[in-house]
């Protein structure tokens, strides 16, 4: 995989062929009644989501918006919720509420869609375009089967105009997973419309060389980030499926690329079933990712490494350890990226103790890029600086060189890992260790700044909002209680230990929680050694 490498560049053909499609779509042009195949959307929706649809709010990405009348031309919100809003997935939020009132309000916003010019230029990005065609064919029963003759009609049209109109933006100039969004929306209509059928040769053309810029050998999603990779698995297990319905054999690079990022998706749960939260991830809800890896067809079977990726996951009895210990996504594969080098989750059973704070991909305002920093992961921050720059589509400064060994000798399972994200600012070399023990019950790490100078630095535990924690020992040591009664201690040397506040974005609702933070001063040891110990 050349992960970050550009696309070869073809824009002037691409500019052509946008501008025949425009001129194409300025025409009447004769567009089919229905949909000549039945498609269905396979995800389940969120009937809670769908009654906020209802009442003129829409959530997603950690956020929520009042959605004003234009809606479709405005561009009040994050690029991310915007791509939402014309992506129309939240149309499967709408039919798991089911209600008369949840059909009426999505016809009506079809509509208010249909109507809306000049449209927000997010709405004719690709994989708004690709989501759009297939949300619109996958729901078209809800919907509109039972609308009258003219909804219907202006429907059909704006499928048609839109598949050609992404047909010819074609191979998209995104990097990331959004091009496979863009070639399954495309794959959907050609094969609910079979007067387009020439349209999918056309994304089969795209797509291998796609799998193989888009995942690492280990069978991870190049974006680095647990939910890119369960969107992309998603698209996947779609195309693949409306393949089948075509009666075309999905080519061998497709079913090689699912069966590997099946493997890769197994990888990166905790023991409750969620993800872990690196790079923009939510825990997201276990049924929904059972429900992918049955999809996938690989629902039970071996765990992926995750080496060539660097997401390390450790596992020892029941406790699981992850680790990021790689160099942060690529440009134009980092807009999901977060300055959390050698940041570690730990849980146990199906309990997580230790976490990152999550993140809030389509909210607007200071949470967004504060989720994104250093400080709301697990790891250590010198000076209070990121280990990367953060900026609205991805990274700046960033970690030039991440170093990992992962070493399992007589039961024992132990990482050590390095990076110099602060290189150009301090000459600072971030250095990390961690041991688990055979039995679980033991965490071992040990963090050193190496570095011309001193500098001043915090250790950050991030604690599960369900973990209580307390200070103990001459504040010394914290004593960590689970609601199962599990109990865990951690000690730190050298270093004075103190518990505050944190907040937790790993779920649909923001929660309040603790973290433990370890302070070192500039005049001070730069090597500090931790435990985390079972009670």
């Amino acid at each position: 995989m050349s992960q970050g490498g550009k696309r070869p560049s073809g824009s002037l053909g691409r500019q052509a062929r946008g501008l025949l499609s425009r001129l194409q779509n300025l025409r009447t042009t004769h567009a089919p009644d229905a949909p000549a195949l039945s498609l269905r959307d396979p995800w389940p929706g969120d009937p809670r989501r769908g009654a906020r649809l209802v009442k003129a709010e829409v959530e997603f990405g950690g956020a929520v918006l009042a959605m004003p009348p234009e809606i479709f031309a405005a561009a009040n919100a994050t690029v991310l919720m915007r791509a939402h809003l014309h992506g129309f997935t939240w149309l499967r939020d709408l039919r798991a509420l089911g209600t008369d009132a949840a059909r009426s309000r999505a016809r009506a916003l079809v509509s208010d869609f249909m109507d809306t010019y000049p449209l927000d230029p997010q709405g004719n990005a690709p994989d708004a375009i690709g989501a759009r065609l297939a949300a619109w064919l996958g729901h078209y029963d809800f919907f509109a089967a039972s609308a009258d003759d003219d909804f219907r009609q202006r429907l059909m049209h704006r499928l048609v105009q839109d598949a050609r109109s992404l047909s010819a933006m074609l191979p998209p100039e995104v990097l990331d997973q959004r091009a496979l969004t863009a070639l399954k929306g495309l794959a959907a209509a050609a094969i609910a419309m079979p007067e387009h059928a020439p349209y999918l040769p056309r994304v089969l053309k795209f797509l291998g060389p796609e799998l193989a810029r888009q995942f690492f050998a280990d069978g991870c999603h190049a974006e680095r980030s647990p939910a890119a990779h369960l969107a992309a698995l998603q698209d996947l297990t779609e195309l693949r499926a409306l393949l089948q319905v075509a009666n075309v054999p999905p080519p061998a690079e497709l079913l090689g690329a699912i069966e590997r990022a099946a493997a890769a998706m197994r990888s990166l749960r905790h023991g409750d079933g969620g993800l872990t939260l690196f790079n923009g991830a939510k825990e997201e809800l276990p049924s929904l990712i059972d429900l992918v890896l049955a999809q996938a067809g690989r629902a039970r079977g071996a765990l992926a490494p995750l080496s060539a990726c660097g997401l390390y996951r450790i596992a020892a009895a029941k406790a699981l350890l992850f680790i990021d210990a790689g160099p942060p996504a690529a440009p134009g594969l980092d807009r999901f990226a977060h300055a959390g080098t050698l940041g570690f989750e730990f849980s146990y059973g199906k309990e997580r103790i230790i976490v990152n704070c999550g993140a809030a991909p389509a909210l607007a305002g200071e949470w967004q890029a504060a989720l994104r920093g250093t400080a709301a992961h697990s790891t250590l921050t010198i000076a209070d600086v990121s280990s990367a720059e953060l900026r609205e589509t991805g990274l700046g400064r960033r970690p030039a060189h991440v170093h990992a060994v992962r070493q399992d000798f007589g039961g024992v399972h132990c990482i050590e890992a390095n990076h110099d994200g602060w290189g150009k600012l301090f000459g600072a070399i971030h250095h990390r260790r961690l041991v688990l023990a055979e039995t679980g019950d033991e965490l071992l790490g040990e963090d050193l700044i190496e570095a011309k100078a001193a500098q001043p630095f915090t250790i950050r535990f991030h604690l599960h909002p369900s973990v209580t924690a307390s200070l103990q020992q001459d504040n010394e040591a914290v004593l960590l209680r689970t609601p199962s009664g599990l109990g865990l201690r951690l000690r730190a040397e050298g270093v004075p230990i103190r518990i505050e506040e944190s907040v937790y974005f790993g779920q649909a609702e923001p929660r309040r929680a603790e973290q433990i933070v370890l302070a070192g001063h500039q005049d001070g040891p730069q090597h500090v050694k931790w435990s985390l110990t079972r009670v």
